[in-house]
C-alpha cells in the first residue's frame, strides 16, 4: 500500500509563517488597547517592561486559572505605573484592600492582560463569559474594565460570606454554588490551593491570617 506523501516543506513554512504573523497581529491589537489604556491614567507602558521587574509570566501547575495550563496570546505583564492607578480606583470603589486585589489579580494572571483560561476565564482576574456579561463588561481584555469588573464580583461574594476571605476567594475560583454545597472552601486541591497561595501573599499585612478549616466528612 503507497504511504501518504508528506507536505512540501515549503507548504508547511507557509503555514506556519501565517500562524506567526496571526499571533503577531492580535498581540499587536492588543499591546496598542494597553498603550491607551496606560495613557489614559497619564503613564506610558514601555515594551517589554515587566511587574516589579519579573520575568515573562510561564504557566505552572499552581491552582489559578492561568497558572493552570492557561493558554495566552502573545504579551507582556501590564506594567506595574499602569495597573496601579487601576487598582486602587477599583479596590476604593468597592471598599476593599489594595493588597487583596493585587493578590487576587497576581494569582489569576501574572498581569498578564490577555490571559486566557482553558476554561475561558479571560483577562486580568480572570472573568468567565457569564459573569463579565452579569457585570456589563464590554471589553474583558480591557484592564480598566477587567479589574473594575473583578473587584465589583470580589465585593459581591465578600459581602455574601460575611467578609470570610477564604470563603470568598474559594468562591471566586470554584464558584459560589460549590462553595454553598461545602459549606466552606471545597474540598477541590486546585481551589484551596488557590485560597492558600492568596491568603499566603496576604500573611504580611494581617496579625493573624484566617486559616482554610479541613473540609467536613460527607455524612452517610
Amino acid at each position: 500500500m503507497a504511504q501518504n506523501a508528506a507536505p512540501p516543506a515549503k507548504s508547511v513554512r507557509d503555514a506556519l509563517r501565517a500562524a506567526i504573523e496571526k499571533q503577531q497581529a492580535a498581540a499587536s491589537v492588543q499591546r496598542e488597547a494597553i498603550r491607551k489604556q496606560a495613557e489614559s491614567v497619564g503613564v506610558w507602558l514601555l515594551p517589554g517592561e515587566h511587574v516589579n521587574g519579573s520575568a515573562p509570566f510561564e504557566p505552572s501547575n499552581g491552582g489559578s486559572a492561568a497558572a493552570d495550563g492557561a493558554a495566552q496570546m502573545p504579551c507582556e505583564p501590564i506594567a506595574d505605573l499602569a495597573v496601579a492607578p487601576l487598582i486602587d480606583q477599583a479596590a476604593k470603589t468597592q471598599e476593599l484592600e489594595t493588597n487583596l486585589l493585587r493578590a487576587v489579580i497576581e494569582q489569576e494572571s501574572a498581569y498578564l492582560p490577555c490571559a486566557v483560561s482553558p476554561k475561558g476565564a479571560k483577562g486580568l482576574m480572570q472573568l468567565m463569559p457569564d459573569t463579565a456579561a452579569q457585570l456589563g463588561v464590554k471589553d474583558v481584555f480591557d484592564p480598566q474594565e477587567n479589574i473594575a469588573a473583578g473587584a465589583k464580583y470580589l465585593k459581591q461574594l465578600l459581602d455574601k460570606y460575611k467578609g470570610d476571605l477564604p470563603q470568598t476567594l474559594g468562591a471566586y475560583n470554584a464558584g459560589p454554588a460549590a462553595v454553598d454545597q461545602a459549606g466552606g472552601v471545597p474540598d477541590i486541591r486546585e481551589t484551596r490551593d488557590y485560597v492558600n497561595a492568596i491568603m499566603q501573599k496576604l500573611a504580611p499585612t494581617r496579625s493573624d491570617p484566617p486559616k482554610i478549616p479541613p473540609p467536613k466528612p460527607i455524612e452517610n
